[in-house]
């Protein structure tokens, strides 16, 4: 920081995947960032500051980025943390943190987190994935489900929550598997898969190596036997993987580009103005971190203060609204409503919100 201007900045290291298999969402999370960060400073800063992003490559080592992190905050470099990235990163970032600053983790991710300072603005489970299985089972007669997942906390936490939910039908999964992140060859989950019993896959793979699983899975044809759906599967991932790979493939989001409400169109118009018809579709992970910055923007601005114990104490009284419509904390966690989409070409056709389907 060599200007006065810097020094009086309020700075946020802003930490989204720009390689790895998640980096696929991380330029459109960049750009959503830059233009929340523009419109909060053109109605004030933050506490009267200016709002300034520092860049942090999510995709790296998770101890890599914790210990940069940490860095910056120590320094006094950063004044928050905000991000799109794995539970991986989050589970690294958040104790080391330890409630100096606010986190904003904006991820979907597996529900649970109760780390001081921590707030969390991404999709859980118990609203958008089990509902959307729900839906999917009673439309489709779904006799048995398998699992596809990366090894990592947010797929087998996840895999959990589906068991449990299958136990109260006297149910259980076809079968599960898991790979590591980076896979591109599938071909011995797909064995399995054609040897189960399953006629529905819940795919919990992230990015790139989800794009390599859908490609592979339709040139088996395997989508004539089997209904998939995924909780992380956005228009950037749905493109690269082409519209051969898109049949019966379901997805349960709380943001879609394509969501018909009025505060996804005028954001959508604001983000194709700002940076021109040709920058990155915008889905659910990469949108998520524009709310958070909008978040950490109105928890300062009622609290009057950054201090993690002020945002703590004013959390559950903080609204606002988003492309996602009207927010509110509770226990840290933002309130959303979730949509069915189902992937139509190289694009997704919203068919419900998931507010009305049962959850056992």
């Amino acid at each position: 920081m060599n200007t006065s201007a810097h020094d009086d900045a309020f700075s946020v290291a802003v930490v989204n995947p720009l390689q790895g298999p998640l980096g696929i969402i991380g330029p459109p999370a960049q750009l959503c960032a830059q233009l929340a960060a523009e419109e909060i400073n053109a109605a004030g800063g933050i506490l009267g500051r200016e709002l300034r992003l520092l860049t942090v490559d999510g995709g790296l080592p998770p101890a890599v980025i914790a210990a940069r992190v940490d860095a910056l905050v120590s320094s006094g470099q950063a004044h928050s943390v905000i991000g799109t990235h794995t539970s991986s990163v989050r589970k690294a970032v958040a104790p080391t943190l330890a409630g100096r600053v606010p986190y904003v983790y904006t991820s979907l991710y597996e529900g649970g987190e109760r780390d001081p300072g921590v707030f969390i603005t991404g999709e859980t489970p118990d609203t958008q994935l089990l509902p959307a299985l729900t839906m999917l089972d009673e439309e489709f007669r779904v006799r048995e489900w398998f699992v596809v997942g990366n090894d990592y906390i947010w797929p087998r936490s996840t895999a959990q929550q589906i068991r449990r939910h299958l136990a109260n039908d006297n149910r259980a999964l076809a079968g599960q598997a898991y790979v590591p992140l980076g896979c591109n060859d599938f071909t011995v989950v797909l064995d399995g898969l054609e040897r189960s019993n399953a006629t529905g896959v819940v795919v919990l793979l992230v990015g790139q190596d989800a794009v390599d699983f859908h490609r592979q899975f339709a040139e088996r044809g395997l989508h004539h036997q089997m209904v998939r759906l995924s909780p992380l599967m956005d228009e950037n991932m749905l493109l690269a993987a082409g519209a051969a790979a898109s049949e019966q493939l379901y997805v349960g989001a709380a943001y879609f580009s394509t969501l018909p409400t009025q505060g996804s169109l005028d954001f959508t118009a604001r983000y194709s103005r700002r940076f021109g018809p040709e920058a990155p579709m915008v889905g659910t992970m990469a949108e998520s971190c524009y709310e958070g910055l909008h978040l950490l923007a109105a928890l300062t601005k009622t609290a009057g203060s950054a201090a993690v114990s002020e945002l703590c104490r004013v959390a559950d009284d903080v609204e606002f609204e988003g492309p996602r419509g009207a927010q509110r904390l509770t226990a840290h966690h933002t309130s959303q409503l979730n949509y069915l989409a189902k992937a139509s070409g190289l694009d997704f056709d919203v068919l419900a919100s998931l507010s009305s389907a049962k959850v056992g």
